[in-house]
């Protein structure tokens, strides 16, 4: 071995390791994550005895944590760049413990939803902890390659956390004899460890130089702008919400106020949002393709549940009850689990381009599938399968691309706006799947069933929006999302240039 290939081996080395002992602190959080995430949903039923609330009353829950999500993930993230990924990172896990233990105690419905809603502080995660292992990583020319294979480790955490939470938590209620305050401490505990990790854990990012200010007015407008479209997709999803009169003004003013804040960043110095690098070719594909997996990855998670519970008689659906349904769900996050892991492998040796397009295209062929594949178990599961491959990919990748190409000081804002463009595609598309299942039932329909014609509706449009996305990667350049320095410092080496 050459002097020049051993001292570039050192330089790997030296980034894998530093590198390695930060995602291994990471993947400790996102399991505290999914626990979070899943820990709840088993609990619903009885947190609705515990409040005094109807079944309906529980949509509230996800509606507001939904809108403040969208709200301070952008911001947070900005501020990520600013003055720190680690110390916002931290201060965001602080809040959401804080929530978590005012949930334990909350009596009253309005003080459960305020702090339901708080917990969404957690959505910032996963991009703050993107910018720091991508920092880290560029610092040895690895932050590409290297934040690509975090990302799909951190992901297996998130989904394995999510299992383990909804797994536990009715064995965890029934173990305490059915004390919901004892087994909703069990996530406030997880995510107050989650704080301790962080602080001596976790190494600062390198702030860039200079003076920067936080763009009040553009966020002002970009929070305008996102709490009127998704607060009017919230209200399409909510049984009692209100009619067209309110929801199409309120998504009126939404796209104004998107128009008005693209035309106010493109002039301030240092926007909330960079909308010149939202043009170029190897960002805005990434974030219409964060906007097109929430479709399928968000919004047709409840007519799966739906369908897969449906009475046989009516001619299709499942007819599963709620343990069976729960493992069709266990499934579909394994099967997302396995593409998180297949794309932190193939990415080393494949081009992440060619590797994204081959995950959309997955995502796309699942749901196609679906539509003749859906009246015996093992084909839904099949289906399922196929698509949460794909999905699992990109979750994986998105916020990873994101970072990978925007320029330094912004690669915390670029990866959470993968995270807002998806839950925007998700909760639009929950309003649209909810109208169509809703409406066209017969009269051989049961009256609280979906029409078949709807689900096949639901399960063309994910395929859609699956084809879509793999199309839309096309015109990524093809090389993107590669490590240029370290392809560089190799070329040096083999020059001789490292003696």
């Amino acid at each position: 071995m050459s002097r020049a290939s051993g001292a570039v081996d050192r330089v790997r080395g030296s980034a894998l390791g530093v590198t390695a002992g930060l995602i291994g602190w990471f993947v400790l959080v996102e399991l505290a994550s999914g626990i979070l995430q899943g820990y709840y949903v088993p609990l619903l039923p009885d947190i609705v005895v515990h409040l005094g609330i109807r079944d309906a009353d529980v949509n509230w829950f996800e509606a507001a944590q939904l809108l403040l999500s969208a709200l301070v993930l952008p911001v947070l993230a900005k501020l990520g760049d600013m003055f720190g990924h680690k110390r916002i990172l931290l201060i965001s896990a602080v809040a959401t413990a804080a929530a978590s233990w005012w949930l334990v105690f909350a009596d009253t419905f309005p003080t459960f939803l305020i702090a339901w809603a708080l917990q969404g502080f957690y959505v910032v995660w996963l991009p703050l902890e993107i910018a720091l292992i991508f920092d880290r990583g560029r610092r040895q020319s690895r932050g590409v390659s290297q934040t690509r294979r975090a990302a799909g480790l951190l992901v297996v955490g998130l989904q394995a956390g999510a299992i383990v939470g909804a797994l536990a938590a009715g064995r965890l209620f029934a173990a305490t004899g059915g004390d919901l305050r004892l087994a909703l401490t069990v996530p406030a505990i997880a995510i107050t460890l989650v704080c301790a990790v962080i602080w001596l854990g976790v190494p600062e990012s390198e702030r860039m130089p200079g003076a920067r200010r936080l763009d009040v007015g553009g966020f002002v407008l970009l929070a305008g702008a996102l709490l009127c479209v998704t607060g009017a997709l919230s209200f399409v999803r909510l049984p009692a919400g209100p009619g067209p009169a309110v929801i199409v003004p309120l998504l009126v003013l939404g796209a104004i106020l998107l128009v008005v804040f693209v035309r106010f960043e493109l002039g301030r110095p240092d926007p909330a949002v960079d909308i010149r690098v939202l043009r170029r070719p190897e960002m805005w594909p990434v974030q219409m393709t964060s906007f097109l997996v929430g479709i399928s990855l968000l919004g047709a998670q409840g007519p799966l549940a739906t369908y897969a519970g449906t009475d046989r008689s009516l001619g299709y659906g499942l007819g599963l009850d709620a343990t069976d349904r729960s493992n069709v769900i266990g499934v579909y996050l394994v099967s997302l689990i396995v593409g998180a892991v297949l794309f932190a492998v193939t990415s080393r040796r494949a081009s992440p381009r060619a590797v994204l397009i081959g995950a959309a295209a997955l995502v796309g062929a699942g749901y196609l599938l679906l539509v003749p594949l859906h009246t015996e178990l093992w084909e839904v599961l099949l289906c399922l399968a196929i698509a949460g491959l794909g999905s699992g990919a990109l979750v994986a990748a998105m916020p990873a691309a994101a970072a990978a190409a925007a320029p330094r000081g912004q690669t915390g804002v670029a990866s959470a706006l993968t995270n807002t463009t998806k839950t925007v595609g998700g909760t639009m598309s929950s309003a649209v799947f909810g109208v169509v299942l809703a409406g066209g039932a017969g009269a051989a329909v049961a009256a609280t069933a979906a029409p078949l014609a709807g689900y096949i509706a639901v399960w063309s449009i994910c395929a859609a929006g699956g084809f879509l996305a793999a199309v839309l990667l096309l015109f990524v350049p093809k090389v993107a999302f590669a490590d240029t320095a370290e392809e560089e410092a190799a070329a040096g080496a083999a020059r001789g240039d490292l003696a």
